[in-house]
């Protein structure tokens, strides 16, 4: 069975790998990977890169993540043999009652989760939606613990400002984001004037280069230069922490300025995955990175690497991934769907020292709804939990929140060391497994395992195959399981969007997705 039988399968798309002995950003859009690698042209090391990385991508493609949001970073020095995750995840408002998210008993939710409905999609739209972002804090943890010393807070800040004054341009991907969300977006007057044209269609630009257009940003900008010169925790107990919260408050939320001045990002270590290969560090507790475990668990099982990557070897990754989901599902309660606005970089600096962060606003523009005077989109985890009483992912007040986030770092036997993550929601924990497995099992590099095609077992009882897969790999696949084939493309993104870096012999590399329009590497010294 096939799916968007309408694109060209002779099509070939290549995306070379950045090699240079400089440090090197690898993130979903080329301006913030620049602002990265400025940074470590100036001093900064890699986990200044980030942060300037982290701030940039909320400025350049504000629907995926910023800093009303959370994720997680995971960091390793290059003579430490353990690392460290820095956990900026979200968390339900204390004064969040279950009882205001009453379920309809009319079919299933409108977004990611196939939650039943509940009454107004309180938990998907809107100011009710709202959990307690943590990327800010998380920001401050970083920077304070393992900052490089040569930039300061409000100077990392700098160049995300920069961009937002600029405004987003509306090329065409933007359009095509904006579009899909146009009707939720009309919703809050805030979004409405940001990404719509007063009739509410969405913006959009001309044909030619002369003909572009761009979205206001200048609300965002103002607030990152609260948040540059007031310090990290400014968002958290300053005057911009009570502007926040009285604005949501009022709109219908319950968000308080209690649930932000009690918010502290964490530091633990990784949860280790041991391999004959080498092994991967990976972000536990309410991440996917303990389901990622349980799949290489399987994986080794059955000697993957013994043999050739065949139709045999995506049978294996099929049923490890089929199972590791089902138990997932069943002990963690977490049943999401397909989409999800989510973004993922990696840094390796000149030294060796690799960060891999995810961070998100759990669905496309998060809540939808924009702070009137901010410019900050908030996000809406508050769907990550089960509307239903009873369950082990159900609705309560400062809960934490479960998520599919799986940045991981990994080393071969060899010495080749990586850092690799992806969005997509459930496509994200496939996309990683499968390129880890690719790099430890088969000795590929990053390059190498970015232009292999790969399947997607997500949820349900289907495989998605990648339609350049040959019938050697799709006829196994075809006798075992229910599966479809679906192209690699732009929009949508049927099997994740990843990004990597990597270092062997103090030369480092950094690929992104091939069929992303915006994702790209930067180097600098």
């Amino acid at each position: 069975m096939t799916r968007g039988s309408n694109f060209s399968k002779s099509q070939q798309v290549r995306k070379p790998a950045l090699r240079t002995s400089d440090g090197v950003v690898a993130a979903q859009h080329r301006k913030a990977a620049e602002v990265g690698a400025a940074v470590l042209a100036d001093g900064g090391n890699a986990v200044d890169a980030a942060i300037a990385t982290s701030f940039a991508l909320g400025a350049v493609e504000p629907w995926m993540s910023g800093a009303g949001g959370g994720g997680y970073m995971l960091i390793r020095r290059p003579d430490e043999e353990t690392a460290t995750v820095v956990d900026f995840g979200m968390r339900a408002p204390g004064a969040l009652n279950p009882a205001d998210y009453p379920i309809t008993g009319e079919g299933v939710s409108s977004d990611l989760f196939p939650w039943p409905s509940v009454f107004e999609d309180r938990n998907v739209l809107g100011p009710t939606a709202i959990a307690v972002p943590g990327v800010i804090d998380g920001m401050r943890v970083a920077l304070e613990q393992f900052g490089g010393g040569a930039w300061d807070w409000a100077r990392l800040i700098e160049p995300a400002i920069a961009l937002a004054e600029q405004g987003l341009t509306v090329d065409w991907p933007t359009q095509l984001i904006i579009s899909g969300a146009a009707r939720d977006l009309a919703r809050y007057p805030k979004s409405k004037e940001t990404f719509l044209e007063p009739d509410g269609l969405p913006k959009s630009s001309a044909w030619t280069a002369l003909g572009l257009q761009t979205c206001d940003m200048s609300a965002l900008a103002a607030t990152l230069r609260r948040i540059a010169e007031g310090g990290p925790r400014e968002f958290y107990e300053g005057a911009l922490a009570a502007d926040l919260t009285r604005q949501i408050q009022q709109d219908g939320g319950c968000l308080s300025k209690d649930d932000l001045s009690a918010y502290r990002a964490r530091i633990y270590d990784c949860g280790v995955i041991e391999h004959e290969q080498g092994r991967l560090f990976m972000a536990p507790e309410l991440t996917a990175g303990p389901t990622l475990k349980r799949v290489f668990e399987l994986l080794q099982k059955n000697d993957l690497g013994d043999r050739f990557l065949g139709g045999d070897a995506y049978v294996d990754y099929a049923n490890a991934l089929f199972t590791a989901y089902a138990e997932r599902l069943a002990r963690m309660g977490d049943v999401e769907g397909h989409r999800g606005s989510t973004t993922h970089f990696n840094v390796v600096d000149r030294q060796g020292t690799m960060v891999a962060v995810t961070q998100t606003l759990l669905s496309i523009f998060g809540s939808r709804y924009m702070t009137p005077e901010s410019g900050l989109l908030m996000n809406n985890g508050v769907m990550w939990f089960d509307p239903e009483p009873g369950k082990p992912n159900s609705l309560a007040p400062g809960k934490r929140c479960l998520s599919n986030m799986c940045p991981v770092l990994g080393e071969r036997v060899d010495g080749y060391r990586f850092a690799l993550g992806a969005s997509g929601g459930r496509k994200i924990m496939p996309a990683v497994a499968q390129l880890a497995s690719f790099i430890l099992d088969f000795g590929m590099d990053i390059e190498a395992a970015f232009h292999t095609p790969r399947i997607d077992v997500s949820g349900g009882d289907t495989v998605v195959a990648d339609d350049k897969l040959p019938p050697s790999v799709l006829n196994p696949l075809s006798e075992r399981f229910r599966y479809v084939t679906a192209p690699r493309t732009v929009y949508p993104y049927n099997f994740g969007c990843p990004s990597a870096v990597a270092r062997a012999n103090r030369q480092n590399q950094g690929v992104t997705e091939i069929m992303s329009p915006w994702g790209d590497c930067a180097a600098g010294s």
